[in-house]
């Protein structure tokens, strides 16, 4: 089989380290680079992955040439999605983004043309498509177990950015270091909108089937000392009904630990039934016609290739399987056109049709 050689490029998004774990433990794929302008931020992957000097950049340029890549990861903020894109792109190297998408759909839809000559792939990771209740639903809902799909309502977030880094690890963020990060700052993306939303915008979509809605209503907390907000809910309208999704840094606590009131996760109703998925549950709520009164299904056990977005990508390129939907840039694309309008109802106060 084909070694798969995969670099690293820009940790602003500390995800970078649970992706190149991921790849470490591919059977068929190596860590061949990492790079950042920012050499401390590599230390720990460096030591983690048992890295030489040679394989360590600060110049991406560098890092491309000379270990080229077969699949590249980026995890940049947010508004500068675009921009690595474009920079990579031309290396000729398959592409993994870290969510969201991008800082907006002009950003989203330059990143596909930026691609599109080199024929290569560009997929969108949601680490929640990993959780197993979540692929438990989709599957349910895919079998017609609740009928057509007419509403989702989505609550998602944590303690907040900071509070954590790879692989979960519990963490207590400065004040200073709040100041310098990019979560935090506007003009880089920042702001549990534009970080969180596309989770609930972007699974609902896929769970709806890729139907898009006709408007949305957004409106986003303005915390005193802060230039982004830490809270946000959109009201999509569909032509066949509502549907909601809410973002929140400051949950009382991280899902991972101990699900928050509100709990985070998916509730989704159809025409014959209804599904209730929380983050990290190890069952999924279900009622139905014939059993209103409801019952558990016990999530499903995960099974390569859809354990993680690196053996799923590699398996999809190697086989040619279809991706799974959220990592196509056809539903991440409807997942951003709702972001980005309720990005810009939340600044103008008032219901906009969906941006095309």
């Amino acid at each position: 089989m084909k070694k798969w050689r995969i670099a690293g490029i820009n940790f602003d998004h500390f995800h970078m380290g649970d992706l190149l774990r991921q790849a470490s433990e591919h059977p068929n794929a190596e860590i061949v680079g990492i790079s950042d302008e920012q050499p401390e931020r590599m230390v720990s992957a460096t030591k983690n992955f048992s890295l030489g000097a040679d394989q360590v950049f600060t110049d991406y340029r560098a890092c491309l040439e000379r270990t080229k890549p077969d699949l590249v990861v980026l995890c940049p903020a947010a508004s500068r999605h675009g921009e690595w894109v474009e920079k990579v792109a031309p290396f000729g190297t398959h592409i993994i983004m870290e969510k969201p998408f991008a800082g907006t759909l002009q950003e989203a839809d330059a990143m596909v043309a930026a691609m599109k000559p080199t024929g290569k792939l560009l997929a969108v990771n949601w680490p929640l498509v990993w959780i197993a209740c979540q692929q438990t639903a989709h599957r349910l809902i895919q079998e017609g177990l609740i009928g057509e799909v007419r509403e989702f309502h989505h609550y998602g977030g944590n303690r907040g950015p900071l509070y954590h880094g790879a692989d979960k690890i519990e963490v207590e963020p400065t004040s200073a270091e709040k100041d310098a990060s990019w979560f935090y700052k506007k003009s880089q993306g920042g702001g549990s909108l534009l970080d969180y939303m596309g989770y609930g915008t972007t699974l609902g979509t896929w769970h709806l089937g890729g139907r898009k809605p006709i408007e949305v209503t957004g409106v986003c907390d303005e915390p005193q000392g802060l230039e982004v907000d830490e809270h946000a809910i959109a009201i999509i309208r569909y032509s066949f009904g509502l549907s909601k999704t809410e973002t929140r840094w400051g949950t009382f606590t991280d899902p991972w630990t101990h699900q928050p009131q509100p709990k985070c996760g998916f509730v989704i109703k159809g025409t014959d039934g209804t599904i209730s998925c929380y983050d990290y549950a190890e069952t999924v709520f279900v009622q139905t016609r014939q059993k209103p009164e409801g019952y558990e299904v016990p999530v499903d056990e995960l099974k390569s290739p859809n354990r993680n977005p690196i053996e799923h990508v590699i398996h999809h390129l190697e086989t040619g399987t279809p991706l799974i939907g959220p990592l196509t840039v056809e539903i991440s694309r409807i997942g951003q056109q709702i972001v980005d309008t309720a990005y810009l109802s939340a600044q103008q106060k008032r219901t906009l049709k969906l941006v095309e």
